[in-house]
């Protein structure tokens, strides 16, 4: 299947197949490619969790909100975290980057405070989303990103330390009965000329 063919097969999945796991070696393939992800100025702000122990699971479902069956019924939920604040970051990350690299930090970014900094450092981990999303889809694995959680919560669960969740996503295989798939509902998409500009 070529990526256009898994753009237009990939979808949010809404219902889970609770007997379906995704087998080990697959998911150490994704952990390899969730480290391989790209960010600006290569600052990696990020921490991922792959969580597929039941009872964490569990725990983690009752601060899902609506999402909470598809936490308990995926084979495992991945949580995306940043780095708590821009100073961690100089002093865990920044520092094993080129000088170059520091430069730019310290004399583009950093003048613009600590939110900005912090605002900068949180949209690398949503590239990594898009990548991650990419990634499960080539490999034949069902995923449903997720914002809708207390991500402080998730954070007490996992003990996250100097990270704080973002979002998280559930991975697994679909239920065959689950609704959302486009062969029971059409994807909508808006137009190419609506939202793309050739210049």
């Amino acid at each position: 299947m070529n990526f256009l063919q898994i753009a237009q097969s990939r979808y949010t999945t809404k219902k889970y197949d609770p007997n379906k796991k995704v087998d080990e070696v697959t998911i150490e393939n994704l952990k390899e490619i969730i480290r391989l992800s790209p960010s600006s100025i290569n600052s990696q702000p990020w921490k991922f969790t792959f969580v597929s122990d039941e009872k964490v699971k569990s725990e983690l479902a009752e601060f899902s909100y609506n999402n909470k069956q598809k936490v308990l019924n995926a084979s495992h939920v991945v949580v995306f975290g940043v780095i708590k604040d821009a100073e961690a970051f100089e002093n865990e990350k920044l520092t094993l980057l080129p000088e170059g690299v520091t430069s730019y930090y310290n004399r583009v970014l950093k003048p613009k405070g600590d939110a900005q900094v912090m605002t900068w450092l949180t949209s690398q981990v949503y590239l990594s989303l898009g990548f991650f999303l990419s990634a499960t889809a080539s490999l034949g694995i069902d995923s449903t990103p997720m914002e809708g959680i207390q991500t402080e919560a998730y954070d007490r669960v996992l003990q996250n330390g100097d990270y704080k969740t973002l979002f998280a996503v559930a991975i697994g295989y679909r239920d065959n009965e689950d609704s959302n798939q486009p062969t029971h509902t059409p994807k909508f998409r808006l137009e190419k000329d609506q939202i793309i500009r050739s210049i």
